[in-house]
């Protein structure tokens, strides 16, 4: 029993450094952006409390009741996130008319959630830093080097491998929330006035006396719960209970106590909004403070990469992404993976945002619209899961899902007008995304189905080869996607070698709809005729290829496949743009230049480079 419980605590205290960092840290901005943003309103009592009824009432309904309570039901074999939730709801939904377009939708979701993974670095870390501008205001001019520093380190050490500094970010965050939870108290306990904002009448009173006002500030308010759609995709990583645990107890009560102490120092001090953050810092702990800030903005930022890297791998094996480098970063933990492509795109966007926009309330404008735009999808995709899975009735999935749906519409809609402002680069970042996961599964269907019509069905080619084809000794392993026709390669390696393997296995790799498959269930062979056999390999979209090691398990199926006797050939496709029908020109030709730059299946599958042949094949699509 005392070993379960350290194995649970040791579970909350890491998910509350990976999971809760973004949350965590957007008491650096929210309250202040939501005031004195874009657009400001008065630092007086009525708004003040207004302003913190909608975030305390949001933070309930959009994080407590929607993620931690409802979304975290629907898990896809323990493991959540927008491209989960999407195979979920497209394996429930198989046939009906409605499966395109919850395809696009979650599709569109894990595209928005590329756009959001460049603004958290950018705008938490600034945040941090700008702390020192008011310690000491001549240290101003700082604030931007030292924030690029901070973030090319960050990028960079990310292809070391973060294992060791993982270790310390639960411990790290800990002590950010323990810190900030008594900043708050302190004021709260000299201005207990402040917590009647809990009562939902000062949110809706601020709603009708200032309508337009009101609606505008909840592009900010939003910001107060950025990062909670994070308890979600990372519930495969830590589980539910430990989640839920660390929500509840620690980190939501921590947020609440700076929220409300912020807002009790603004009832006493009205010009502390130029940073009511670090304003509430008791006078010497301003540095400290400083350096905390951006330890917890570093942690923070390096869970939003590290979920970067997953939704890609995610994305690859659902067949969304070309095959690209994955490396492993850790010989113990699987999870910890590193995609040098993904890496160097967000970094190079992250700088582009930082120099670009140059402080946090500038960036603040951008912020916003994509983490909106996946809770609404999110949403939108749950309701079906409570319709066909959970199988409510339809009163309730419209109370419920319409409720969320409703008050997630609204913050996207205040959002999107923060789009002339900065919010079009999230939203650029996110159909430039949507473009390239969209055109690359259209175009590897136009390449199966161009390869269809060249292939021929096994049972044909089995009675059209003859005995007199010369058989040469070993095992020749073809890979295709048709687990019914010849591969290409076959064909080609007949027609210009004209000798087959005396033993010949066609090998399809399947990525399934559920994260992990059971080793028991993960290997189907069976051997048809003439020395021909079948193996199919199935893996999870949270698993790793690896085709040797399926071999070795062959054993256990009574099939001995000996690597040094066996040769791999490998069909490598150039496709070449047409104007036939298909997809657009310009679709095709990007299409084309992913597959020339995709990752060989060689690497991907983990072949020995030294066992493998490669035939070339053009395709018009």
């Amino acid at each position: 029993m005392d070993s379960q419980h350290k194995n649970l605590s040791a579970l909350v205290i890491s998910a509350i450094g990976v999971v809760y960092g973004d949350i965590g840290t957007s008491p650096l901005y929210a309250i202040k952006e939501s005031l004195a943003g874009p657009h400001p309103l008065a630092v007086i009592p009525e708004n003040i409390l207004g302003v913190l009824s909608l975030i305390f009432w949001a933070i309930t309904i959009l994080v407590s009741i929607k993620y931690v309570s409802v979304m975290m039901r629907a898990d896809n074999h323990g493991e959540g996130g927008s491209l989960a939730l999407l195979a979920l709801v497209t394996e429930i939904t198989k046939g009906r008319r409605l499966s395109w377009g919850i395809g696009v939708l979650g599709i569109f979701a894990a595209a928005l959630f590329y756009g959001d993974s460049m603004i958290t670095p950018a705008i938490s870390v600034l945040s941090a830093v700008e702390g020192l501008q008011v310690v000491e205001p001549r240290l101003a001019s700082y604030v931007l080097p030292i924030t690029t520093v901070v973030l090319t380190a960050l990028f960079w050490i990310q292809k070391r491998g973060t294992g060791a500094v993982g270790l310390l970010f639960g411990p790290i965050t800990c002590v950010w929330f323990l810190a900030i939870a008594m900043c708050g108290l302190l004021a709260i306990a000299a201005n207990p006035a402040v917590l009647m904002a809990i009562n939902p009448w000062y949110g809706l009173h601020f709603f009708t006396a200032h309508p337009w006002e009101s609606f505008l500030a909840l592009g900010s308010i939003v910001l107060a719960v950025t990062g909670g759609e994070a308890l979600y995709t990372d519930m495969g990583h830590f589980g539910k209970r430990p989640i839920r645990l660390a929500w509840f107890f620690f980190v939501l009560p921590a947020l609440l106590c700076n929220y409300f102490g912020q807002g009790a120092l603004l009832l006493s001090n009205p010009g502390s909004i130029e940073n009511p953050f670090y304003l509430l810092v008791p006078e010497g702990l301003g540095l400290p403070m400083v350096f905390l800030a951006t330890m917890a903005t570093v942690i923070a930022s390096q869970a939003v990469i590290s979920g970067a890297f997953s939704v890609a791998r995610q994305a690859i094996l659902l067949g969304y992404l070309p095959r690209m480098l994955i490396k492993h970063t850790s010989g113990k933990e699987k999870g910890q993976i590193y995609v040098p492509f993904t890496n160097l795109t967000l970094y190079l966007g992250v700088m582009a945002l930082v120099l670009g926009f140059q402080s946090s309330s500038n960036l603040a404008s951008a912020y916003g619209v994509a983490v909106t735009g996946t809770m609404t999808i999110d949403t939108i995709l749950v309701g079906f899961v409570m319709l066909y899975l959970w199988r409510w009735r339809w009163p309730i999935v419209a109370l419920v899902a319409g409720g969320f749906l409703i008050v997630d519409l609204g913050f996207f809609s205040a959002n999107i007008i923060k789009i002339p402002q900065g919010g079009w680069f999230p939203l650029a970042m996110g159909l430039l995304s949507f473009t390239v996961l969209t055109t690359w599964k259209r175009g590897r269907g136009l390449v199966f189905q161009e390869m269809a019509k060249h292939s021929l069905p096994l049972e044909s080619f089995l009675q059209a080869i003859s005995d007199r084809i010369p058989r040469v000794g070993g095992t020749g392993v073809f890979l295709t996607k048709d687990p019914e026709g010849i591969p290409a390669a076959l064909l080609h390696n007949l027609k210009h070698n004209k000798v087959l393997h005396s033993r010949v296995v066609l090998v399809t790799v399947t990525t399934t709809d559920v994260p992990y498959v059971d080793e028991a269930d993960q290997l189907v062979y069976h051997d048809i005729d003439k020395g021909f056999s079948r193996l199919e390999i199935r893996y999870g979209f949270m698993e790793e290829p690896d085709i040797p090691a399926a071999f070795a398990r062959c054993k256990a199926l009574g099939q001995e496949l000996n690597l040094m006797e066996t040769s791999f050939y490998l069909s490598r496709e150039t496709v070449i743009p047409n104007v036939k029908p298909g997809m657009a020109l310009w679709r095709e030709r990007l299409f084309a230049f992913m597959t020339k730059n995709a990752t060989s299946a060689t690497d991907f599958f983990r072949i020995p480079t030294n066992r493998v042949v490669e035939l070339g094949t053009q395709l018009e699509i």
